[in-house]
């Protein structure tokens, strides 16, 4: 789940970086899997996806800002959903206030 207090306020100097994305008009369908997507196409489309990602110049960018705002969907400065899962803490190893 997604919490909206987490994404980044909506100044356009924040995402002057999306303009240079390889990403940038583009069928969104190759980086969003459609509903029911499993399996070897959906492995096949996310690699089709980070190939893009890997020539982009603002990649690490757009991973800063899936993993910061906790993207759900779609491949993100090269990693998917499940990649961010893994990469992502989780609450039980967060440190106790």
């Amino acid at each position: 789940m997604t919490h909206g207090w987490r994404r980044p306020a909506p100044v356009a100097e924040s995402w002057d970086w999306q303009l240079l994305a390889a990403c940038r008009g583009l069928d969104s369908a190759l980086f969003f899997h459609p509903e029911g997507e499993r399996g070897r196409g959906k492995a096949e489309r996310d690699a089709r996806a980070k190939q893009i990602c890997r020539s982009c110049p603002v990649m690490a960018q757009c991973r800063t800002h899936a993993l910061v705002t906790e993207e759900v969907y779609g491949v993100w400065g090269g990693l998917s959903e499940t990649d961010r899962r893994a990469v992502r803490p989780s609450a039980d190893s967060l440190p106790s206030p």
